[in-house]
């Protein structure tokens, strides 16, 4: 049977959402059910996050033609794909088994789930066992379609401690990124966070801040970050391929006064940067110019 770790109950009370919240548990199971299993077989992404061998986050993309992930059996998730060699989850999933939170995204029909639990690396690609899975709403997923292009070049890829002026400026653009956290137990979590241009702020080289709108009253992420700061940013190149990761660390700031600097926002979540890798030509997909979100809230002239 589901349920919360303290630090999840903790914000749910914080943020008066308590009482939502338990009815939500109703949401999270642990096998997976038909139709999301077909949901799964018609996609070519997925998010996947997890932890390195140094305590850090990162979220990384998982691509494939529709049938690479699988669903053999309602407790099991097989996907077809590895990391680049580049990426930062490499070594982490392909040694395994690694606790990994992952999120399946449909921007054409901006449906997604989540499924959360442990992978195994077995023929060129990964076996996960689920502890959770979990239903999510549509809002404020940007409606896309998608294509498969060769790579022309292989990937580059480009490290740092710190944003260039080239990847602030992505950030400051993005309508959409992903974030994996985890909790002290080592369970990780990947979650969509979606609005409209503008609606993440670039407050230096090494500090993001965005705001937290109001979902499904589970507070997943949150929780997660109450009892373990770390978390990984991957930013998708929708019209590129590339694929933008950062990790660092993560606090909720529930002020009022700054919140009410974001149209829409319940609380903000500052981020900042310790490591940012870069990859260019990183996988094969480009996706149409977006139709936004009717719930997006509008962006702060701030911004």
């Amino acid at each position: 049977m589901a349920t919360y770790h303290r630090g999840e109950l903790a914000v749910q009370q914080r943020a008066g959402l308590a009482t939502p919240a338990a009815h939500a548990l109703r949401g999270i199971g642990s096998t997976v059910p038909a139709v999301a299993a077909a949901f799964l077989a018609e996609q070519p992404m997925i998010v996947v996050g997890a932890v390195d061998g140094a305590g850090r986050a990162w979220s990384s993309l998982l691509t494939g033609e529709p049938g690479f992930l699988r669903v053999p059996d309602p407790t099991t998730v097989l996907i077809d794909a590895l990391p680049l060699p580049e990426d930062p989850l490499a070594s982490v999933l392909g040694d395994g088994p690694a606790k990994v939170g992952m999120i399946a995204i449909e921007p054409a029909t901006r449906r997604r789930m989540r499924v959360n639990g442990t992978a195994t690396p077995r023929d060129g690609g990964l076996r996960v066992d689920t502890d959770q899975v979990i239903s999510n709403c549509p809002k404020y997923i940007q409606q896309r379609s998608f294509a498969f292009e060769p790579a022309a070049e292989s990937p580059t890829v480009r490290r740092g401690a710190e944003l260039t002026v080239g990847q602030q400026l992505r950030l400051s653009t993005t309508d959409t990124f992903f974030v994996a956290t985890a909790s002290p137990d080592g369970d990780a979590d990947a979650s969509h966070r979606g609005g409209n241009p503008g609606f993440v702020r670039v407050l230096s080289p090494t500090r993001l801040r965005w705001p937290d709108y109001r979902g499904n009253t589970m507070f997943l992420t949150l929780g997660n970050l109450a009892l373990r700061p770390t978390a990984g940013l991957v930013v998708p190149g929708w019209d590129t391929g590339s694929v933008l990761q950062l990790t660092g660390t993560a606090r909720t700031d529930w002020n009022p006064d700054l919140a009410a600097e974001f149209p829409g926002a319940q609380r903000i979540v500052d981020f900042d940067v310790t490591e940012v890798r870069e990859t260019l030509h990183a996988v094969p997909l480009r996706w149409t110019e977006p139709g936004y979100s009717r719930f997006n809230p509008p962006v702060s002239q701030a911004n």
